[in-house]
């Protein structure tokens, strides 16, 4: 698949929603069925990490946010387009329904009535209370604390309604609270210790599915709960099979063991046959992850700004993504996935252009010496590149990369090591002088990137946050002050569609391309839908479903 070609291929959504209503007009007569009245049936979701961690609020894995989904809910979540849509609570709040103060201080949700936990005890606006408060508590293990340490003064007005506080105002906690799922009350305040409570291994909630059975290793069972208060659900019992071998797991998938492959996809090398599989179908699914070249812009080549943008058009993007990944991945421009509702269309497209590279570091004062490699005031255009090790796609890519630079006068030495220690102090601390790597720059589904951008965010200059490139610009740091405190989806917009052109023509990173995830579904079962801001295609399996 070619640039150009993908690029005309995701051009218009307008045509894509033609092409989605003719497919549904010829779609067979089993596949417009409507759910069945009860639950009926079940899926086997093969999953090559196995599902560990059970309490919802605590560090836990894409596989493990694809059964939290079932077991719990959310106050809203987000849907595929990126919409809040409600789920425990009545009504996302908002300035327009009272939800929302003007200054974004003042926060007021009214719940759902009438929701009840997978033991019969009414669901009410203490236990919103109580998952506040718990994730804020400084001995609990908690897997993200960015913005709920913003919540001040909570109160429990009614059963059905809570009130509560911002220190600062802060628009993305919208996308975060839709990614944070409410726990009871009534069960973990009787424990010991949060931590490892009996809970944590036997969960209860408010979703879709209640807990089942666990055998450690192999699977984990989940059955319907049919006194929901959502859409749903439609099968009675969901089993997450535990395949690590990706060989077997894709095998169990093409022999109908496995109903559904995901959280990892299907392996590059078999997508192709995959497709051709009768009885079967195959999602490519966007997923948030922008795959790119860091730099840590305080090592001296990478300040000047020609140096980047040469080492960009010498990069041959169409032939690492058609030979090493076939064709699977999407050429971006953008940090921002080309689902994201701030994501810019309009950046300059990427070139192939190692003559004008060449040009532009010779410009620059950059010559090259007797071995080729061009040097500038007595230092080398050379450099190092880490990935982690056992990663043939990201090894591979690193050796055309090589041959890429070595064609405009740079010397790439490569420097891999294991996944524990690059993202470590290495990364962190902005050690490395070039990593490869897929990052989520999101939150949620919310383009706030003051933890990569900011110069405040710089660990290795005593900040907080991500920004291990060691970017420091004042007008970034004034666009995303106004980003975050910003409630106006227009205005919110154009704050990020600047932020996104800055970068791209800053190149304070390089962009390859978005990650694309082969998932397999067998023929026949119906509500798969791909959801890019909620981490897992599991996200709604409530709305799943068997043809008859």
């Amino acid at each position: 698949m070619s640039e150009r070609s993908d690029r005309k291929n995701l051009h218009s959504r307008r045509d894509v929603l033609a092409l989605s209503a003719a497919a549904l007009a010829a779609r067979p007569a089993w596949a417009q069925q409507r759910p069945p009245a009860q639950p009926k049936g079940q899926v086997v979701a093969g999953l090559s990490q196995e599902p560990t961690v059970f309490n919802p609020l605590m560090p836990g894995s894409e596989v493990d946010q694809g059964v939290w989904w079932q077991l719990f809910s959310p106050l809203w979540a987000i849907d595929p387009d990126g919409k809040l849509v409600p789920d425990l609570a009545a009504e996302v709040p908002s300035v327009g329904n009272g939800g929302l103060s003007t200054d974004g201080l003042s926060w007021k949700v009214k719940l759902r009535p009438g929701i009840k936990w997978h033991d019969g005890t009414p669901f009410t606006a203490e236990d919103v209370k109580y998952t506040l408060d718990l994730i804020n508590t400084p001995s609990f293990r908690v897997r993200n604390r960015v913005g709920h340490n913003l919540v001040r003064d909570i109160k429990v007005v009614a059963p059905d309604e809570i009130h509560w506080r911002m220190e600062s105002a802060y628009s993305p906690y919208l996308s975060i609270l839709a990614l944070t799922f409410i726990v009871p009350r009534h069960i973990l305040e009787k424990a010991t210790d949060p931590n490892t409570a009996p809970f944590n291994a036997a969960p209860v909630g408010t979703g879709p599915f209640r807990w089942g059975e666990r055998a450690a290793g192999d699977h984990l069972l989940l059955q319907a709960n049919t006194a929901y208060h959502g859409d749903g659900p439609h099968l009675e019992r969901v089993v997450f099979k535990y395949i690590p071998d990706l060989t077997v797991l894709y095998t169990q998938f093409r022999t109908g063991q496995v109903d559904y492959l995901g959280i990892g996809g299907i392996a590059a090398h078999f997508v192709k046959e995959a497709q051709g599989l009768r009885g079967r179908r195959i999602s490519r699914s966007p997923t948030p992850f922008i795959e790119h070249i860091a730099f840590n812009l305080g090592f001296g080549p990478f300040a000047e700004k020609a140096v980047r943008k040469a080492l960009y058009l010498a990069m041959n993007k169409t032939a690492r993504i058609d030979a090493l990944y076939y064709g699977l991945p999407v050429p971006t421009e953008s940090f921002l996935p080309r689902e994201s509702w701030a994501y810019d269309d309009g950046l300059p497209a990427h070139r192939h252009d190692p003559t004008r590279a060449n040009a532009i570091l010779d410009a620059a004062g950059w010559a090259r010496g007797a071995d080729g490699i061009r040097q500038k005031n007595g230092v080398r255009l050379e450099f190092s590149n880490s990935t982690t090790v056992g990663n043939p796609g990201r090894e591979q890519s690193q050796q055309l990369l090589m041959q890429d630079w070595r064609a405009i006068g740079v010397a790439l030495r490569i420097n891999n090591m294991p996944g524990a220690v690059i993202w470590g102090e290495f990364w962190q601390k902005s050690k490395f002088e070039s990593v490869m790597v897929g990052s989520n720059f999101m939150i949620g589904n919310d383009p706030d990137v003051t933890p990569r951008f900011a110069s405040t965010a710089i660990p290795a200059k005593a900040g907080t946050g991500l920004n291990t490139y060691q970017y420091q610009n004042p007008e970034m740091d004034r666009l995303l002050a106004d980003g975050a405190s910003q409630f106006n989806p227009q205005e919110r917009r154009k704050i990020y569609g600047r932020v996104q052109r800055i970068i791209r023509e800053e190149l304070v990173l390089l962009p390859i391309y978005q990650t694309v995830m082969a998932e397999g579904i067998k023929e026949g079962l119906q509500g798969f839908a791909p959801n890019i801001n909620c981490s897992s295609s599991c996200w709604n399996m409530r709305r799943w479903y068997w043809a008859a």
